[in-house]
């Protein structure tokens, strides 16, 4: 009994021992800085105006795959004229060898059948070879119809493929010409927000203007979980006090996007060009589980990308004006997405 109760006690010192674990804390999202009056409404501006770059490039990506489905819409049409041409001819070929069986007889107008073979025989012998040359032919026969029967449902495939395809390459031609005018429409639009954001600079002080350029401190040394994700960390923590770039995929300047898309190139991942494709991409990640390297999103729709670093922080090209900069996950947050090879 002695011995029983000091194991218990021991069992017991020893579970009491052992740390508890303790679940990740959630990242606290934060509102972005304001500074003066001035580079509150310059910011703001240039939320705007990032915004409508994401769109424009959304819109752009939306061209290319509508270009792409173009591309494969007319090389379907042109393989189903193809496959349709050599049907035709196959079908005129089997047409004519069955037309020859369909008009033959076997010797002066005697019928294809072995009733003709026994009556039109002179021995059991010519009757035995008159079947077997019937059989020959009327196998011949069999295989002339079959052929013409499979030219004639290739070349009815065939013409249907090609109207399906036609239909397609159609639709996609007006959908591209239609995203070609809508992408030339928000580009007047991002043009005409950069100039009230020129005009709005002017409005900044030095004050304003050295918050723009701070980088907002030195890394937290948190490591990824991947070497992927380590590579595409890295990357973009190697840009702070890069430029924001409208449209720019670096090396030397950046906006929201390309600098995601640039800092995982570097780690051999692809992504979308956009936030908002970019958002779709990789793994959907909660924001009690995020981890250095995921893709933060902001916004609805999502219009600005950044890249979670651990503790509560995240890497990012703000907008114009700004530099890659260190900040808080922000309080517009949208949600995370890990990306993957």
């Amino acid at each position: 009994m002695s011995g029983a109760l000091a194991a218990a006690s021991v069992i017991t010192l020893v579970t009491l021992a052992q740390p508890t674990a303790t679940a990740a804390p959630v990242p606290v999202l934060q509102a972005p800085p304001t500074g003066s009056d001035a580079l509150a409404q310059y910011r703001d501006l240039a939320a705007q105006a990032e915004k409508l770059n994401e769109d424009l490039l959304k819109a752009q990506d939306d061209l290319k795959a509508k270009q792409g489905e173009l591309d494969k819409a007319t090389g379907d049409v042109n393989a189903a004229k193809d496959s349709a041409a050599q049907a035709t001819e196959n079908q005129k070929k089997y047409q004519t060898e069955v037309d020859k069986f369909a008009g033959a007889s076997f010797t002066s107008g005697v019928q294809l059948n072995k009733l003709s073979a026994l009556l039109a025989g002179t021995s059991t012998q010519d009757f035995l070879d008159r079947s077997s040359a019937l059989e020959v032919i009327a196998t011949e026969k069999n295989g002339a119809m079959g052929n013409l029967t499979g030219a004639v449902q290739q070349a009815t495939d065939a013409t249907n493929k090609a109207a399906d395809a036609a239909k397609r390459a159609t639709d996609a031609r007006d959908a591209a010409a239609k995203l070609t005018d809508d992408i030339k429409a928000k580009q007047k639009t991002l043009n005409d927000q950069i100039d009230q954001l020129k005009a709005a600079n002017k409005s900044l002080s030095a004050l304003d203007k050295a918050a723009q350029k701070d980088t907002g401190g030195s890394p937290t040394g948190l490591k990824a979980p991947t070497a992927a994700a380590q590579t595409a960390l890295d990357a973009a923590l190697s840009k702070l006090g890069r430029p924001y770039g409208w449209g720019d995929t670096g090396p030397n300047s950046f906006d929201c996007s390309g600098l995601m898309l640039w800092a995982y190139k570097q780690a051999g991942i692809t992504l979308p060009r956009s936030s908002r494709e970019q958002s779709t991409f990789g793994a959907a990640v909660p924001r009690d589980q995020l981890q250095p390297g995921d893709l933060v999103f902001y916004y609805s729709p999502v219009s600005h990308v950044g890249m979670y670093i651990g503790d509560g922080k995240m890497v990012h090209a703000p907008d114009t004006g700004d530099v890659v900069k260190i900040s808080p996950l922000q309080s517009q947050y949208a949600g995370a997405r890990r990306p993957t090879s």
